[in-house]
Order: C-alpha cells, then structure tokens, then sequence
C-alpha cells in the first residue's frame, strides 16, 4: 500500500513538473503578453525645433548599398574581418530622430514577434536592423522614440543599458542604479538593454575573454554605434556559417575602433543578426542552427524618411 502511495506521489510531482516546464516555454516563446502603451518621457521643447536640414534640393536616390536625401546620407560597407563577412552602415544626419524603433506587430509586449523585413516593409524603412529583442525578458529598460515603456531594471552591477539622448548623445548608464527620475534627466530617445559595452569615451571597454551569457563560440553579431555629433554606426558580422567563422565581441569593438567610434554596444547577435536595406536582406542571418533564415525577433532599429 505504502509502495502504491509513493508511486502514485511521485507521479503526480512529474507530471506537475512537466506542466510547470511546458507552461514555461510557452510564457517565453508563444503566450503574447501585454499590448501596453507607453507614456512620453519628453519634455515639450524636442529635437525636431532646432533640426538644422541640409537643404531641399537633393533628390532622394538609392545606390546598391547607400542612400541620399536632403537630411541623411547612408552607405553600407561589406568588409572581410577575422575569416567573417562584416557590414557596416554608416549613417550621417543633422538630426538622430531619424534612428527610430519598431515593434513587432506594432505592439509592445511580450511574444509580439516578426521577422526585421516585415516591419522595416511595414514601417517603409530605408535601413534596419535587429533590436535587443527586449520581449524575450521581463526586466531592462525599454524607451522607444521618446516613450517609457519598461523601466524595470536589469539587477547586476554590470548590466548597462544605452541611451541615445534628445541631443543626439550615445551613452551609457547602470541599469540598477537608474530610476525613472534619473532616466528623464536623460531626456531619451531610445534606450536598449542588452550589452556589453563594447567602447566608451573613444576606448575599447572589452577584452578578449569577454563573453556574453548564453552564446556559442561563433556568434553572429549586432551593434550600434556613434562616431560624432551627427554620425552614426550600424553594424552586424555573419557567422556559424562555412564562410564566416563569427565575432567575439572584442573584434567587434575593432570594427568600430577601425571607423573612428567614439562609443558603441553589443545588440542581440546569434540568430537574431539581421540588416536589412531597401526592400532586401545584406547578410546571412542563421536560425536553428546554421540554416540561412530569418528569426522573428520583438523589436527592431531602423532608418526612417520622415521625423
């Protein structure tokens, strides 16, 4: 009888756990979860009153790899870095506004997923790339185009969030030290939670050992960066692949030490990696494995035509 018992016990606490791990997976990858809207973090004077345009008189013109209007000029460089494909966008702008946010679905929340060219199509982007796929947690910074939506913070000492300010500053800040209040003084445009810094103040920040939680050996990779006041770098490296063997985030920091960057930060990379320009996907973004596709991803960074 007591055998019986124990048995039918242990039973009951398996398939408890089962549920609970399937329940899990679920609430991580499928259950969508929110669908809040934010609130601006702003004040009333922006960007947009002292935008300095570059004149009227350039017609909008696309190139294999760049692009010109009046207010941008962008091209992409494909380079051969530690035996990996590497493509560098390099943005110019009299304003940062032009760097802009989308989720997927348009929504804010959790499990709102799409791939980076359904919603850079969507939003009818010049350029785009992967976010920090904030959806796949519950806590980091979330500000996007000037709206607070997460401000639960990251708990480590070396979790630092990027900000790009109202005054077109890149920087960085602590997640667990920062507040609302604190963040406002900011005045944000974007902020994403994901890292590391790769450099700051014009130094590389990294080392050769540095890693990030989770990653394989090979990693495709994502990054944002600044040069100067009005220029702007985007870059992302193939990887997993026969052809591209991937970056560790210290020769990623190189790309951007080898373009004159001033400041940059490490993105969510792997499968997630993905630019995409004027209607078509750059680089060879991986997904289960090394298969060539695109991941439906939370968020991503783009280039848009309009404030």
């Amino acid at each position: 009888m007591k055998k019986q018992i124990l048995q039918r016990l242990t039973l009951i606490y398996i398939v408890g756990l089962t549920i609970s791990s399937g329940y899990s997976l679920l609430d991580t990858f499928v259950f969508k979860v929110g669908g809040t809207s934010g609130s601006n973090i702003l004040n009333s004077s922006s960007a947009d009153d002292s935008f300095d345009s570059i004149g009227t008189s350039v017609v909008p013109t696309f190139t294999e790899f760049g692009y010109i209007d009046s207010n941008i000029t962008f091209e992409i460089d494909v380079i051969r870095r530690y035996e990996t494909q590497v493509y560098v966008g390099v943005l110019t702008t009299q304003n940062h506004r032009f760097i802009k946010s989308a989720f997927g679905f348009d929504t804010y929340g959790k499990n709102y997923k799409e791939k980076t060219s359904i919603i850079a199509s969507r939003k009818n982007a010049i350029f785009a790339i992967n976010g920090d796929y904030y959806g796949f947690r519950d806590i980091g910074f979330v500000v996007r185009n000037g709206i607070v939506y997460r401000i639960t913070p990251r708990p480590q000492e070396y979790d630092d969030a990027i900000v790009l300010k109202d005054n077109g500053e890149m920087a960085t800040f602590p997640e667990a030290e920062t507040n609302l209040q604190t963040l406002n003084q900011m005045q944000p445009w974007q902020v994403w939670s994901f890292g590391p810094v790769l450099m700051n103040g014009g130094n590389v920040v990294v080392t050769p050992t540095t890693k990030v939680p989770y990653e394989l050996s090979s990693n495709p990779r994502t990054a944002i960066g600044q040069i100067s006041q009005h220029q702007f770098m985007f870059v992302v490296s193939d990887g997993r692949t026969d052809e591209s063997a991937g970056l560790s985030v210290y020769e990623l920091a190189s790309i951007f030490v080898e373009y004159g960057a001033t400041f940059a930060y490490n993105l969510d990379g792997g499968g997630s990696a993905t630019m995409w320009f004027n209607g078509r996907i750059i680089n060879k973004p991986v997904n289960s494995g090394s298969t060539i596709s695109e991941r439906s991803i939370s968020d991503i960074v783009y280039i848009g035509y309009e404030l």
